[in-house]
């Protein structure tokens, strides 16, 4: 069984949809399931170096007040599954086109679950600008990577075609919000789902013969 997370470093719904993830796959065979974490922008017009943290609250929710009652829902949210957002320790909105980079080296290695959670909880817990090479490679090598391919990696353009194409593709299709969880390549759920509602997906994939879901149409 393949899972492909369309998700966004900086989007918070996709560190708590991890940890839902993470609970719904409890008690499956170690070998299950394969997956991959694929590219998508929350903020596809984010400058490179980013943007203040109080610019980006003032331009998306119309200020400190607009963004709190989203945040405290996300906070509960959060708390549920062991996350304590530290949303005020966050100066900077980062682009995340090169926290994407990363992840896809990071798959290569064998280490791409590692360099997202380090990556969520370097943003979320600790407030650190994941948009900037120096964190990101520090960051990697405290995920298992060699910090000196990390740096040459970062440094030049490799990969970012392919990040920047596979956000364009995810819109296409008609993803506007992530987390997304794609079975298989065929079946779809966006949103921090509940464990119940992932597990219930995964037990009919696995118990089926031919990889799909009896009486489910598939996406696409």
């Amino acid at each position: 069984m393949r899972i492909d997370i369309f998700s966004d470093t900086v989007c918070p719904w996709c560190f708590i949809g991890k940890r839902r993830l993470e609970r719904a796959l409890e008690g499956t065979p170690p070998e299950e399931p394969e997956i991959h974490w694929r590219a998508f922008q929350l903020n596809p017009d984010m400058p490179a170096e980013g943007m203040e943290r109080s610019q980006y609250l003032e331009t998306k929710f119309g200020g400190p007040e607009g963004a709190k009652q989203v945040y405290q829902q996300i906070s509960s949210a959060g708390e549920g599954e062991g996350i304590d957002f530290q949303f005020k320790s966050i100066d900077r909105t980062p682009n995340s086109v090169q926290s994407h980079r990363l992840i896809r080296f990071a798959s290569g290695q064998g280490k791409q679950d590692a360099v997202v959670e380090r990556l969520f909880k370097a943003y979320f817990l600790e407030g650190q600008n994941i948009g900037e090479d120096a964190v990101l490679s520090e960051l990697a090598v405290e995920a298992g990577l060699d910090k000196e391919e990390v740096d040459s990696f970062l440094a030049g353009e490799e990969r970012r075609e392919e990040i920047l194409s596979e956000d364009l593709y995810a819109r296409q299709q008609g993803i506007n919000g992530v987390p997304c969880f794609i079975f298989n390549g065929r079946y779809a759920l966006s949103g921090a789902q509940d464990p119940s509602v992932l597990r219930k997906v995964i037990d009919g994939l696995l118990a089926s013969e031919d990889g799909t879901l009896p009486g489910v149409e598939a996406e696409g």
